[in-house]
């Protein structure tokens, strides 16, 4: 500790209690000097070594100093996770919020700290230290070029601020040594040592590999311990929770499943308070629950996804079967993970995951302060696969990470609109120049074979975008340089890709009669819309024929389609119950993607208002409304005048008592179901004065 200033030791002793002593990765970080200089640093630990606390030492050091920090992170589940963790700082006088501007210590998600380094040059500059968490992340397809180009940004801006950055251990760590002229501090201590295997089903005598998970689940509740089972696809989670929980009835006891049936009647009860029955999804999630297994995907409500965290956490569910996506954003270490599929659908069909992914989801193994080995398996269908998949994933090397920039043309284009927007870059040759010192572009330069063509490659995918740009007249050329027109201005002022501007542009201008189905089906097809999946294969003609009854017609029924008409039927007051019954739909993602329809939908009246057409403002603001309470236009005026009402509530009241609530007394209005006394002081008060 002698390394750490006395007034950083006392925040992190009261903050963080359960640090009796610093482990040898979170020493080798100290001891480096990192709290004694200014440079930049990549500290690169196992996963649940202690980056956090490392990372927030050096934020700290910089607001004690009279500074600022940010503290970046790639989702927003990581976000809200992190400013309850920090709001303990505010006992010591510092103040945690989201933005430079109001907080000593801001959590930011990557997408908004790229928002800081375009338009709020000023708060930027006050920025003294930026730590990003999951820093690897950098060589993700979709969020990776967000970073990389904020950090280049950041760094062109404020030039004296320092950059920490958490990430597992890279392959290529002297690359991103060099870009960002840091030291690079690695450590291979895990304070849980991981024993990672690979099992096969002929050495159980089975080839359904469900019945080796069943295995490893048996062996976890021996050791009065949980597993995470990773598998590849939605209904690959479901499947599995159902055959492990029909396999633990008579291993489990009365004890455990009277708590298993507390949890599995929590997750039931959430749909009911939302005012929908409990959806097929739902009832299956609560039997499997009630024999200790569940799945974790993104079809379930996302209640339902906390309640299953933290259920689990509590010891009182022994399996969890997800997707790969729970390996970010949710901190669920478990003594067990099994990964029963090292393939994941793409489109050019199943591919085998990275080696690093491998590794990530490896890294969940083990609760630290609680056990003293974590064990994780990749399961195999032969002893001849198991030998292959040892050697590429337990004895194989990370693959290196590279900047997914210049294939991300959707990136592209968002960061050259950045920069002319910024006014940091007006003509080609200085969008060349920011492009060349991104990661892509030191990649690019300081690679012997790709150098020679670096410079005309670069220019070559500028200048494509270019046009492209000037085409669609998000930019212009001007005699003092490139300039964003009012189009080119609200794409950057937002973050949707420009796929999703444009064809709402193309949209814009072909309108001639607004019908709000049409709309929400134009924006289910574009790639910032959260779509709502079929839950298999069966029949989709439903969907076909409630869009051929408002005009709209579909060859291919996919996951647009189902998306449009759930959102259709969401507007017109259906439950997510008969959605997923009238659809075969995860309807429990009904409300999410509601939610950022009705956002886009805003986007569409600023998109015509730009384009000069303010004919449909209006029956855009009703479509927005519409779709963030899921009502018809009637009782648009009671959900938002009456804070949580609710579209269920708000039904209800007009059923018994009509349009006009104001001839009805306050005891009057509490006869409909769940409107108590203050509810009706508020329904009264708003129906007398609209």
């Amino acid at each position: 500790m002698e390394n750490i200033p006395e007034n950083i030791k006392t925040i992190i002793n009261s903050c963080y209690p359960y640090i009796e002593d610093f482990n040898p990765a979170q020493k080798a970080v100290i001891e480096s000097g990192y709290l004694e200089n200014n440079k930049n640093c990549v500290i690169a630990i196992p996963t649940a070594s202690g980056k956090t606390v490392l990372g927030i030492m050096a934020a700290l050091k910089s607001i004690l100093d009279g500074g600022k920090a940010v503290y970046a992170a790639p989702l927003l589940s990581i976000q809200n996770e992190k400013v309850k963790e920090f709001k303990k700082f505010e006992e010591f006088g510092i103040k945690v919020g989201k933005h430079p501007s109001s907080a000593d210590l801001s959590v930011m998600v990557f997408e908004s700290f790229d928002a800081l380094t375009r338009f709020s040059w000023d708060a930027l500059r006050e920025v003294d230290t930026l730590i990003i968490d999951e820093f690897h992340m950098i060589g993700e397809f979709t969020r990776g070029p967000t970073i990389e180009c904020a950090i280049t940004r950041a760094k062109i801006i404020n030039p004296s601020l320092r950059i920490i950055a958490l990430s597992a251990t890279l392959e290529n760590m002297g690359e991103i040594e060099s870009w960002l002229d840091a030291t690079v501090v690695e450590h291979d201590y895990r304070p849980v040592p991981l024993n990672k295997d690979v099992l096969d089903a002929e050495m159980f005598n089975t080839k359904n590999k469900n019945d080796v998970v069943v295995k490893v689940i048996e062996k976890a509740i021996s050791d009065d311990a949980q597993a995470l089972s990773f598998v590849s696809t939605r209904r690959f989670t479901e499947s599995l929770a159902n055959y492990v929980a029909g396999k633990l009835k008579k291993k489990t006891t009365a004890e455990q499943k009277q708590r298993f049936k507390e949890v599995a009647e929590k997750l039931l009860a959430v749909p009911e308070k939302k005012g929908s029955r409990p959806t097929s999804t739902c009832l299956k999630l609560a039997e499997s629950c009630e024999n200790g297994a569940v799945f974790h995907h993104a079809g379930l409500f996302s209640e339902q996804k906390e309640i299953i965290e933290e259920e689990f956490r509590n010891g009182n569910i022994l399996m969890i079967a997800a997707t790969p996506s729970l390996m970010y954003g949710v901190n669920l270490p478990s003594k067990y993970v099994v990964i029963r599929d090292y393939t994941r659908w793409t489109s050019d069909g199943p591919q085998a995951i990275p080696v690093f992914d491998y590794e990530q989801m490896s890294g969940r193994a083990g609760r630290p302060q609680y056990d003293d080995t974590g064990y994780s398996y990749l399961i195999a269908k032969s002893m001849e696969e198991a030998i292959t998949l040892e050697e590429r994933y337990i004895n194989g090397q990370v693959e290196p990470t590279n900047s997914k920039l210049i294939e991300n043309k959707d990136a592209v284009f968002k960061q050259i609109i950045a920069q002319v927007a910024s006014t940091l870059s007006k003509t080609p040759e200085e969008l060349q120049d920011f492009f060349t010192k991104t990661f892509y572009g030191y990649q690019m330069t300081a690679n012997a074979s790709m150098s020679f063509f670096a410079e005309e490659s670069l220019k070559f995918e500028i200048m494509n975008a270019l046009e492209f740009l000037l085409q669609n007249q998000i930019l212009q050329a001007t005699p003092s340089g490139l300039k964003t027109t009012p189009f080119g201005n609200l794409i950057a002022r937002s973050n949707y890709s420009v796929e999703t501007a444009v064809k709402i542009k193309e949209y814009a201008n072909n309108l001639d009669n607004f019908k709000p189905e049409e709309l929400i089906y134009q924006l289910a097809q574009t790639p910032d819309m959260p779509l709502i999946a079929f839950k298999g294969r069966k029949s989709k003609d439903p969907v076909r024929e409630m869009l051929s009854n408002y005009g709209l017609f579909a060859i291919d029924i996919g996951n647009p389609e189902a998306t449009a008409v759930s959102l259709i039927e969401w507007i017109n007051e259906r439950t997510e119950y008969q959605i997923e019954n009238a659809y075969h739909v995860y309807s429990s993602s009904t409300r999410r993607s509601a939610y950022e329809a009705s956002l886009l939908v805003r986007f569409t009246k600023n998109t015509l208002e730009v384009l000069g057409k303010y004919a449909y403002s209006k029956d855009l603001d009703f479509l927005s409304a519409r779709l963030y309470y899921g009502v018809k236009e009637d009782i648009i005026p009671l959900v938002i005048g009456v804070k949580r009402l609710g579209r269920r509530r708000a039904r209800a009241l007009v059923d018994v008592f009509g349009d006009d609530l104001r001839p009805y007394s306050e005891k009057e209005l509490q006869k409909v179901d769940g409107i108590g006394p203050k509810l009706a002081q508020n329904i009264k008060k708003f129906a007398d004065n609209y």
